[in-house]
């Protein structure tokens, strides 16, 4: 993310200075709120009181990773992770809920679950299990704090940008920070190493690349395994928190060059995170490029893509199709009216890049990080998520509101602001074009 496109000059202040600072709550298609404060709507997707496969239920966690929650869930009842299934991964150092659905697990069991700052709520049995095709957004209440600006210069900052927003048609739709990571910013560095083949280089990435910011503990043993490759020693040293670090080494402290067998211990949707990530940086170049090149975000071009909406206003990836100067009139009367939207290419050997100038901008980048267009493929790990779509440019904003101002722990200015985005669409791009923050570890992204 290189550039922003409203022209206020944001209020700064931070962001998850606790996890109660960030709430997220789960919206399905059928208007269902996972609520954080276990408040369950009356009918949830069909779900019924009579026994069925499935179990439906709102998992509400505080300062969890959803995969690591997701794992102890599994292990609480002695059955496969792969029996929990659940439509999204929520932010770590947030208050959140979310649908998940357990499989052949009784209401009686799941109501027997004990863990930390993790609750489960029963809603009833349904049919099928749960996939990101039930999702239709999160819900956002966030506080920000340690604001720079008076209250009335944060009320007119705030709604002067997102009124430009609006105007535009919605925020710029780029992956956000924590795909990649924040405080150690290497999950798309190991996709594109794992896209190339290059099992060993992607495992030491993960494994032993520090960060300053990072805890001195978790440092330290990355330095170490860093300059001596000595996997056993590794895993003496490296703290019980970094769970997915230590699944790897486990494999590499009993044969030290089974680098697609460490990989291979994780869960299967870390494993697609990697490569998808890398897709997701090379989406946000391209997007960043297009903002710089002064090429516009709500109305295509010649040999740009665009693809269908819902109802929902949900995107449909699958109903595409390409800008030619025959229907461009027509395609962008289509996009004014909500029924298109302006889509750029979250590249994969089945992905195409866009033609025109979009096109060329987006093959220059693909050379600029060693990525031969006709000659990618996936292999044994980078099969796992790489499949590629069209992303929409633009992400609407939905039921903005600022609520009232306070004081935080510090004597400084809070608040607090609501609203909901589509699935796959991320909250910190939103309080980035607000707050346009100068050092973003600080702020809390």
């Amino acid at each position: 993310m290189d550039t922003y496109v409203t022209k206020t000059k944001g209020v700064e202040g931070k962001i998850k200075a606790t996890p109660e600072d960030f709430i997220v709550e789960e919206v399905l298609v059928d208007n269902s709120v996972a609520n954080v404060n276990a408040v369950l709507p009356n009918r949830v997707l069909g779900s019924t009181s009579k026994k069925q496969r499935y179990l439906l239920c709102v998992l509400i966690k505080k300062h969890w990773d959803t995969l690591i929650a997701i794992r102890n869930i599994a292990k609480t009842l002695c059955i496969e992770s792969g029996r929990v299934q659940f439509a999204g991964i929520k932010d770590a150092k947030a208050v959140t809920g979310q649908y998940i659905t357990l499989e052949n697990v009784s209401i009686e069991e799941a109501e027997k679950i004990s863990i930390s700052n993790v609750k489960i709520v029963p809603v009833g049995y349904v049919r099928d299990v749960l996939s990101i095709f039930y999702l239709l957004g999160n819900n956002f209440t966030i506080t920000l704090k340690d604001l720079s600006v008076d209250e009335e210069t944060v009320k007119e900052t705030v709604e002067e940008t997102v009124q430009e927003l609006n105007t535009l048609g919605g925020m710029p739709n780029f992956f956000g920070h924590q795909r990649f990571g924040t405080t150690r910013p290497i999950t798309h560095l190991v996709g594109k190493s794992l896209l190339q083949g290059k099992f060993e280089e992607a495992a030491m990435l993960f494994l032993a690349n520090p960060s300053d910011f990072e805890h001195p503990t978790s440092r330290q043993a990355r330095q170490e395994l860093q300059s001596t490759k000595n996997f056993n020693q590794a895993l003496n040293n490296f703290p019980r928190q970094l769970r997915f670090e230590r699944m790897m080494l486990n494999r590499l402290a009993e044969e030290p060059t089974d680098f697609i067998g460490a990989f291979k211990q994780l869960p299967l949707k870390l494993q697609a995170l990697f490569v998808q990530a890398y897709q997701s940086y090379l989406f946000n170049r391209f997007l960043s490029e297009r903002l710089k090149q002064g090429l516009p975000l709500n109305e295509g071009g010649e040999g740009d893509y665009v693809i269908g909406v819902e109802r929902t206003g949900l995107p449909i990836p699958t109903v595409s199709k390409i800008v030619t100067k025959e229907n461009l009139d027509e395609v962008n009367a289509q996009i004014k009216a909500g029924r298109l939207r302006l889509a750029l290419p979250i590249f994969s050997v089945r992905q195409a890049v866009s033609q025109g100038i979009m096109g060329q901008i987006e093959r220059e980048i693909l050379e600029q990080e060693g990525i031969e267009t006709e000659k990618t493929s996936f292999n044994v790990l980078s099969r796992v998520g790489g499949k590629g779509s069209l992303r929409p440019v633009l992400a609407p904003v939905k039921n903005f509101s600022l609520q009232s101002f306070s004081e935080d722990e510090n004597g400084s200015i809070q608040t607090k602001v609501n609203f909901m985005l589509l699935r796959g669409c991320y909250a910190t791009v939103l309080l980035r074009e607000i707050m346009k923050p100068k050092d973003l570890v600080r702020a809390g992204f």
